[in-house]
């Protein structure tokens, strides 16, 4: 596995460092559990790391009163720290702040260590809880754009579409192929691995971001299609001859491979298909078993394809903003 240093990893390294010197600055007790709560609190994402820091410092408040009232009032013994986690720990679940009970546990055993309560070691603790919670939240103020990423996924799922197509094509027309289908298993992980990304660069947004929600939309809307697309292919395969109707619906999807990228012509290639749906209908009738096999195949695929088509209608594309004009990005079949 490649050595690398990520953001978050010097986010962390960093932050951790700059918690832990400045509680150390104000002479703080137990000062190095700053940055243990720091570590704790970035996260992957923005709104990650703020659920985060609200949850520790709503466990870490609950551990204070837990801790002032089980050792003042039953004494500063190891098995009062058992009886303290046996009540604490439900409380904090009940309080939907569970994430926080490793941070809190650092304050308990704080609390325990020290023999003692006094309201200056009180405020000790909550400024290291402060600090410790403080720098992480700034430290995920930073998260670089994933924008590019995003459109690569972009890029590479349509081109998969597009080789996808061609093969269908190629079939039709020839009744040959020697396709090994390795972009059907590629494509599923990349339309995942996308959905997560853009998920996650939604999540970095503290308000909501037309943008990013488009690209989310946009690979749930490609994963659906391809659905379809894994369910056509063994209706196609199993067409045994190559007979006119296939090779028209070879010039359609091949029509269709070629503007996967341009703009949005989802109802002009309904109506091609639909007009073509009528011509079969005119045409001569199967007169063997085999050609209705191959008829009723390529019905099948056509009406598969219009709700190919339908489910893309819907989205009407992602813009990127240039200096003097916009450009719209995913917006074909």
């Amino acid at each position: 596995m490649k050595f690398r240093i990520g953001h978050r990893t010097l986010k962390t390294a960093v932050g951790a460092a700059l918690a832990i010197l400045i509680a150390q600055s104000f002479h703080l007790d137990n000062y190095a559990s700053a940055g243990i709560l720091t570590i704790l609190c970035i996260k992957i994402t923005k709104k990650k790391s703020l659920r985060a820091s609200w949850d520790r410092i709503l466990a870490c408040l609950i551990a204070i009163v837990f801790s002032i009232v089980f050792f003042e009032f039953i004494g500063y013994h190891a098995a009062v720290i058992g009886l303290l986690l046996l009540f604490f720990i439900p409380t904090v679940v009940i309080f939907k702040a569970s994430d926080g009970v490793a941070s809190s546990a650092v304050i308990i055993l704080h609390f325990y260590s020290a023999g003692e309560v006094t309201v200056s070691f009180i405020f000790n603790e909550l400024f290291i809880i402060l600090i410790g919670i403080g720098i992480a939240l700034m430290a995920n103020l930073y998260m670089p754009s994933l924008d590019r990423q995003i459109e690569e996924y972009q890029r590479k799922i349509e081109g998969n579409f597009k080789i996808i197509f061609q093969e269908i094509v190629h079939y039709l027309g020839h009744g040959d192929h020697n396709w090994d289908g390795k972009e059907i298993p590629e494509t599923i992980q990349l339309i995942n691995e996308a959905k997560a990304l853009s998920f996650r660069e939604m999540e970095n947004q503290f308000f909501h971001n037309n943008e990013e929600q488009l690209y989310y939309t946009y690979f749930k809307i490609r994963e659906k299609q391809f659905e379809i697309i894994e369910k056509v292919l063994p209706s196609i395969t199993s067409i045994s001859k190559t007979v006119e109707q296939g090779k028209m619906i070879a010039d359609f999807i091949e029509e269709l491979s070629e503007h996967i990228h341009a703009g949005n012509t989802v109802d002009i290639n309904l109506e091609k298909l639909n007009n073509m749906r009528l011509s079969f209908e005119n045409m001569e009738l199967p007169k063997t078993r085999e050609e209705f096999a191959i008829r009723a195949a390529l019905f099948h695929f056509l009406n598969e394809m219009e709700q190919y088509l339908l489910i893309k209608r819907s989205f009407k594309g992602i813009y990127k903003q240039n200096d003097m004009n916009k450009t719209p990005v995913g917006e074909g079949n």
